[in-house]
């Protein structure tokens, strides 16, 4: 009798379980245009439609075909998938009953998807291959009851999803892969085993891939926190968990590794996306209004992993990556150093800061990552690297013609108008240098890195600081000798950078060595009190440039770099200056010897971390 009860109940749970798969669980006809029954674009649908299921008995049980029209708006593409355990037969029979209803459901749409338990199928009059979509979605809890421990219970389920990620995006012929483990609570007689599935349609990329399944992994707090099972479903990736075996776990031969660790608790699943209106906890009291907080798994989905071919720079306190997200947009990812003393604070200066500025002559924040002891900064991607990378170059800096050399000056030069009195706040940035002055496509000017900014408020003119953090070279003397700092001290960075961009040498006693010189401060000022001021200019530019621009830029600079506070001009001066040759010139007085001033043993160029009266250096890369 109980043989007889066991063998009815398998046949039961087996109809039960066979049916569920015949029944449509999501679709979505998205309703942007349609065809007339009798419509070429019909009949190439169900020309497409047949030959989906005809392909059904595929091993990797994924199929794409494309039946074309004479005009455009006839053709027609389509593809299935059917979840990576079931038998080619059970693939066949899901996408025969998925093609007729998909009919019903999307009735003269022409683009249509419908979700079952073992498979997908859609079609659209746009391709659709190897393009990670996430234009709709539905989400899916188990009715049972909610978890008595539900903290607990996410991170188990939060940490086997992310043991399976890489077993699915890097999955040969099907991107597909499943994990169970035991979950158990201390003192309790609470004793379960957790299932959890992830796959992706074959056609795309790894990186793709694993950021579909990190999106749809990170919908699940939203709608199920607590659920004892539930899933989230793109049409190019899936994810599920529950306390049943929901697949066949023979055919999927899963490995069940040992339970990962549920102590220390791990980051909670958290959303690619958090609502902008929020403050992230530790950060100043500006909220960040502007830029986005993505999930770490994302970010080392589009920077592959933070490989060593994606690594465009480094700095003392950050590495920079180059990403791609799906829809082909690049992206600059710099990755704060964990040992870095000053790592925490330039991650909340620059977020802070950064997010609230949009100028076009600023690199711009498009998100972050705060997760655990990862402090990571996206921006726009600006592919022609930065300034000294070719000013300092003897081949490169030919590239950089007169008009190409001004418009950055001038690019520069409105961007520190806008920090200093045009933006919301007023900002000092503390680290102006060449290396940190990007170049865009058309070699347009960008200030970036803002870690050492600080905020000033609308009647403040001045601050002090007891510890010095910058690049010697590039520093104010106030700033070095006595923790003084303004906005004339960026006046004063960018008097050396301009000094720099004409002569096309750094402000370092080496680069000056030839010229009997100590540095490019004094180089300039002997050259400009005895009337020589062209004979600085660069050789690379072979005497092509504009005289009376040139020597209203040179001074500027020197204008720029005295010793006297109150000489420098500011930023709003400067552009008026740079755009007046005609007007009659301020003269200029000797700027400040860099040797004096109890520092001789810093290097130009280097990375100054210093107290006041106390010298310690860190020789860094420029970042």
């Amino acid at each position: 009798m109980m043989m007889m009860m066991m063998i009815w109940f398998c046949l039961l749970m087996s109809f039960i379980t066979k049916g569920s798969s015949l029944k449509a669980l999501s679709w979505d006809c998205q309703n942007t245009t349609s065809y007339t029954p009798k419509s070429t674009y019909k009949a190439n649908l169900n020309s497409l439609l047949s030959n989906l299921y005809s392909n059904a008995t595929r091993d990797n049980g994924f199929y794409h075909a494309t039946v074309a029209g004479s005009r455009s708006n006839d053709t027609v593409h389509g593809l299935f998938l059917c979840r990576g355990d079931v038998s080619t037969d059970d693939c066949r029979s899901c996408i025969g009953e998925a093609r007729t209803k998909i009919l019903e459901l999307c009735t003269n749409e022409t683009t249509g998807i419908v979700w079952y338990d073992n498979c997908l199928l859609r079609y659209s009059e746009k391709s659709m291959l190897g393009i990670l979509d996430q234009s709709t979605w539905y989400q899916m809890s188990n009715p049972k009851n909610e978890t008595q421990v539900p903290n607990q219970f996410m991170e188990l389920v939060g940490n086997m999803f992310d043991q399976i990620i890489t077993p699915v995006s890097s999955g040969s012929g099907k991107k597909f892969a499943v994990l169970q483990t035991n979950f158990s609570v201390a003192g309790t007689l609470f004793f379960e085993t957790v299932y959890v599935l992830g796959q992706c349609t074959p056609d795309l990329s790894n990186v793709e891939c694993q950021i579909c399944l990190r999106y749809a992994i990170n919908e699940l707090p939203f709608c199920c926190y607590g659920a004892l099972g539930a899933r989230a479903v793109y049409p190019s990736c899936n994810v599920r968990y529950e306390l049943y075996a929901f697949y066949n776990v023979s055919a999927a031969a899963v490995a069940s590794p040992a339970p990962p660790p549920i102590h220390p608790p791990a980051p909670p699943l958290l959303p690619s996306v958090f609502p902008n209106s929020t403050t992230s906890k530790g950060m100043t009291e500006i909220p960040i209004e502007e830029s986005v907080q993505y999930d770490f798994g994302t970010i080392q989905a589009i920077t592959n992993c933070f490989s060593p071919e994606n690594k465009i720079g480094e700095g003392g306190c950050s590495s920079v990556y180059k990403g791609r997200f799906p829809n082909g947009q690049e992206v600059a990812v710099k990755r704060l150093s964990r040992s870095s003393r000053q790592g925490a604070v330039e991650f909340k200066n620059e977020v802070a800061l950064v997010a609230k500025l949009l100028h076009r002559n600023l690199v711009k924040l498009l998100g972050f990552c705060l997760q655990g002891e990862e402090k990571i900064l996206v921006y726009e991607f600006v592919p022609n690297k930065s300034l000294d990378y070719f000013l300092f170059d003897p081949e490169k800096k030919r590239l950089l013609n007169w008009s190409t050399r001004f418009k950055i000056i001038v690019g520069i030069a409105r961007g520190l108008l806008y920090l200093h009195e045009d933006s919301r706040l007023k900002i000092i940035h503390r680290d102006l240098k060449a290396s940190n002055m990007l170049l865009d496509g058309d070699m347009n000017s960008k200030i970036s890195d803002f870690g050492l900014a600080r905020i000033f408020m609308a009647d403040q003119t001045q601050g002090n600081t007891n510890r010095i953090i910058g690049t010697y070279g590039y520093m104010s003397p106030e700033y070095v000798k006595h923790g003084l700092f303004s906005v004339k001290s960026d006046v004063f960075s960018f008097g050396v950078i301009l000094l720099e961009i004409i002569t096309g040498k750094r402000n370092s006693s080496l680069s000056m060595k030839s010229t009997g010189a100590k540095d490019l401060l004094s180089y300039a000022w002997k050259h400009w009190s005895e009337e020589r001021a062209l004979d600085i200019v660069d050789q690379s530019l072979r005497g092509l440039y504009s005289r009376d621009e040139v020597i209203q830029c040179i001074n500027v600079g020197l204008l720029c770099v005295q010793e006297d506070v109150d000489e420098r001009p500011t930023m709003a001066n400067v552009l008026l200056m740079l755009n007046s040759f005609s007007a009659t010139r301020r003269t200029p007085s000797n700027p400040p010897a860099f040797f004096n001033g109890g520092i001789e043993r810093i290097s130009f160029g280097e990375t100054v971390d210093q107290s006041i009266n106390e010298v310690s250096i860190s020789d860094l890369y420029p970042r």
